[in-house]
């Protein structure tokens, strides 16, 4: 388990149990970073990951991820929540080959999903919101997002997801939230997921 450069990040005791979720818009990277944070801390992926839209469709749970650091721990609860859409149409579904009946199963498996996860937001201590940094990040989504976490009083933290791809702008993101705390990472390579860490100490 490689920590080495995380016991160098959280240095004080914090919020003995803290409850991090994973929100944002279908495809973000949510359940790519929650596997990444969830193999950081020595356990298994958390969920799978698919290009087909709303693989992720009820909320995955991983419990007492203890982190221990000298004479220091943090308990973890990470909470990966389903992609959060405005719309579902089961005719996305059937673009990439599911029948019509599976596709009309998982367009209400996802809404019931999209319910659960904005249910669940005043139970959450710090909303990880991931934003894909190759698009536009003025999104209806992701402003209703974080609306609803600001109304909870809940830290933000927008994380730009993908810096890999050659066309990741992360700036943008950074020029759009400027009254948020932004780290532009890559889930997928785990390029600058130590700031994360860090930002995630920050807010505990």
């Amino acid at each position: 388990m490689a920590v080495s450069w995380i016991s160098k990040i959280l240095t004080r005791k914090r919020k003995k149990d803290i409850k991090l979720a994973f929100y944002g818009e279908v495809n973000a990277g949510k359940t790519t970073l929650a596997n990444k944070m969830a193999n950081d801390l020595g356990y298994d992926d958390l969920g799978t990951v698919s290009e087909i839209p709303h693989e992720t469709r009820k909320m995955v749970k991983l419990e007492n991820a203890l982190l221990k650091i000298d004479k220091y721990e943090i308990n973890f609860t990470l909470m990966d929540m389903p992609g959060i859409a405005s719309t579902v149409d089961y005719r996305n579904f059937v673009k990439f080959g599911l029948t019509e009946e599976e596709a009309i199963h998982r367009a209400k498996e996802a809404t019931k999903g999209i319910l659960e996860a904005i249910k669940m937001i005043d139970q959450v201590d710090i909303a990880l919101v991931i934003l894909d940094s190759t698009k536009t990040p003025f999104e209806q989504v992701n402003l209703t997002i974080i609306g609803n976490l600001q109304l909870q009083g809940i830290p933000i933290i927008i994380v730009a997801n993908k810096i890999d791809l050659p066309d990741s702008r992360p700036e943008l993101i950074r020029q759009t939230f400027t009254d948020q705390t932004i780290v532009a990472v890559s889930a997928k390579t785990g390029d600058n997921i130590s700031a994360l860490y860090k930002a995630i100490r920050s807010n505990s």
